[in-house]
């Protein structure tokens, strides 16, 4: 299976042969399945005080009153006097059934499992009809993956990463994220997290070192990321296959040292 390798200025320079992991077979169920079973590691445990909503001077009043024995607030001339409390369902009760910190929600995930997922959203990367069904604008993209000489590790500055993009066929899908950004609102942005930003191509190089890496996330919804740092979190978002990738050409040679067994390569 073949390709095309451009330069930065996006001409065409030449034919190169893909890596046999790009005759891997598409298995978008072993994708969505790893996918969710990574995402689960960073998870953060939460839990709740055990004794919160309970910290209040109450107890029931017993029968004939003509009211529901539930525990009141103990007191008289103050708007809390005789209110329910202490127990759940009531205004400023406790939680029925609170997070609880001890809760397991690490998914763990099989090796060979993890490898297929991989492996297959690599290859998918040459699939441009999943691109274009994942929402990216892909209309002015010549080849799929996107291949790149080395010079592409070389760029140390935004501006010139973003000319690359444009002469790729990249800026109407830059253009795509940008006109989709959402300004949150509410607990989110009081955090931090004021924008929702889409994701756009993930740029893929072959060395640990190089200047590129510092641009990541520079230009919004572009991802650089080591060849051997790649992830299926990296390459299907949401668990839905495939991103947008752009391979450098020594991150393509890299992907030569995946061990494919023959019984799972299909000829494209």
């Amino acid at each position: 299976m073949n390709t095309k390798l451009y330069n930065l200025e996006g001409k065409e320079v030449s034919d190169i042969e893909l890596p046999p992991v790009f005759n891997f077979p598409y298995r978008p169920e072993v994708i969505q399945k790893v996918y969710v079973n990574l995402d689960s590691h960073h998870y953060q445990r939460q839990g709740r005080y055990p004794a919160a909503g309970e910290i209040v001077s109450a107890e029931s009043r017993n029968t004939g009153l003509g009211i529901a024995r539930l525990a009141r607030a103990k007191g008289e001339g103050f708007s809390r006097a005789g209110q329910a409390a202490g127990v759940a369902g009531v205004r400023k009760g406790r939680l029925a059934h609170p997070p609880e910190s001890w809760k397991v929600t690490f998914k763990k995930i099989n090796k060979k499992e993890k490898k297929v997922a991989l492996c297959s959203s690599i290859s998918s990367t040459a699939i441009g009809e999943l691109a274009k069904k994942r929402g990216h604008v892909i209309d002015e993209i010549k080849s799929f993956p996107l291949v790149i000489s080395n010079e592409l590790e070389n760029i140390e500055k935004t501006k010139n990463l973003y000319d690359v993009l444009e002469a790729l066929g990249v800026e109407s899908d830059l253009n795509r994220v940008e006109s989709t950004t959402k300004r949150r609102s509410g607990k989110s942005k009081r955090r931090g997290r004021t924008n929702r930003i889409g994701k756009s191509a993930i740029i893929i190089v072959g060395a640990k070192d190089s200047k590129l890496i510092k641009l990541n996330e520079s230009i919004p919804g572009i991802t650089i990321k080591y060849v051997k740092h790649l992830s299926v979190l990296d390459l299907a978002p949401g668990s839905k296959p495939i991103r947008l990738a752009i391979f450098s050409q020594s991150a393509l040679d890299m992907l030569k040292e995946i061990e494919i067994p023959s019984n799972m390569i299909v000829e494209k």
